[in-house]
């Protein structure tokens, strides 16, 4: 290899004729192509001792590793040019700002939920999800919803036959977990259900938060004072709430609560609530002598949009970034 000098000064002078990646290609495959100079000098090893062997190849390996490095350099340079010329004959300012990058964030809603479950973990609730498709039992018999009830009619529910459907309402999570549990329980169901309706404040589909307690010593005013206070950490505000009497035919006494809309001057139902009816209780095998229950249900889009002013309800729908980003 006393030609090492010789192989190098060679590739320096047809390198700086080199003006384009293709000349440059024509330089490599002609020293370390399948059939280049470096690699037939490669091939000669074979016919040598071991001794000889092992001295030339480091010499040949040496020279191999200054080829690739000019190599790599030039090609280097060669992309640097294109890219300048590129910007003179296109008259691009290089001291523009680039492209806005929009990044994501958390839905609103998926925000909301994580925030009710927060408040809820801290007295004691703990989070289960349900199934959305549901049966005519769990989603309505077992929860003394008679088989007249108009929210039975296809006009109100979705669905599949007679016995399936899309759930209208995370009660049905009660039935199935005081199936599985004893009481003692405090568990709140986040989730999407299904109604037929639609209308600036009403969806097909939209989520709700169901809660409730079953326990030896609980009473209305124990549920008055979470729906209170968590009203009062959900709105972070002082507002105007008040409990209505209603009727739910899974709670007895049963109440409505509405907040003061200040925007429109009027009150707004958020959530109902209520003491579990007994005949519940007495439908999933639960002493109503002996245990207690209460329970809420929370409209997730509903409160949202009297927290932050949104006047339809479709805007969640919609991957509006003007909405979406103003929730980061």
């Amino acid at each position: 290899m006393s030609d090492d000098k010789n192989y190098i000064q060679d590739i320096l002078l047809k390198l700086k004729k080199c003006k384009n990646k293709n000349d440059l290609n024509i330089i490599r495959s002609k020293y370390l192509g399948s059939n280049g100079i470096i690699t037939k000098k490669f091939r000669t090893l074979k016919t040598l001792d071991i001794k000889s062997k092992k001295k030339i190849s480091i010499k040949i390996n040496k020279i191999k590793k200054k080829i690739l490095k000019l190599f790599f350099l030039k090609k280097k340079s060669l992309e640097e040019k294109l890219i300048q010329n590129l910007h003179k004959n296109n008259n691009i300012d290089l001291s523009l700002s680039s492209k806005e990058v929009n990044l994501g964030s958390t839905h609103i809603i998926t925000h909301s939920i994580n925030r009710i479950i927060k408040f809820f973990s801290k007295l004691g609730f703990e989070a289960l999800y349900g199934p959305e498709i549901e049966n005519d039992y769990y989603n309505f018999d077992a929860l003394n919803i008679k088989k007249n009830h108009p929210s039975r009619d296809s006009h109100d529910t979705f669905w599949f036959n007679q016995n399936i459907l899309l759930r209208t309402q995370t009660s049905s999570m009660q039935i199935r977990t005081m199936e599985m549990r004893k009481p003692p329980v405090r568990i709140i169901v986040p989730g999407k259900v299904y109604r037929n309706d639609s209308s600036l404040t009403h969806s097909p589909m939209f989520h709700q938060v169901e809660g409730f307690i079953i326990d030896k010593k609980v009473n209305f005013s124990n549920l008055k004072w979470i729906m209170s206070n968590f009203l009062l950490y959900f709105l972070k505000e002082k507002c105007k709430i008040r409990f209505r009497n209603s009727y739910f035919p899974f709670t007895t006494p049963s109440a409505e609560i509405d907040i003061f809309n200040q925007m429109s001057k009027k009150w707004l139902e958020v959530l109902g609530c209520g003491m579990i009816h007994p005949s519940v209780l007495k439908n999933v095998n639960i002493d109503s002598k002996k245990y207690i229950g209460c329970a809420f249900g929370i409209g997730i889009e509903r409160i949202i949009m009297l927290k932050y002013n949104i006047l339809n309800i479709r805007s969640f729908f919609k991957n509006d970034l003007r909405l979406l980003k103003q929730f980061k």
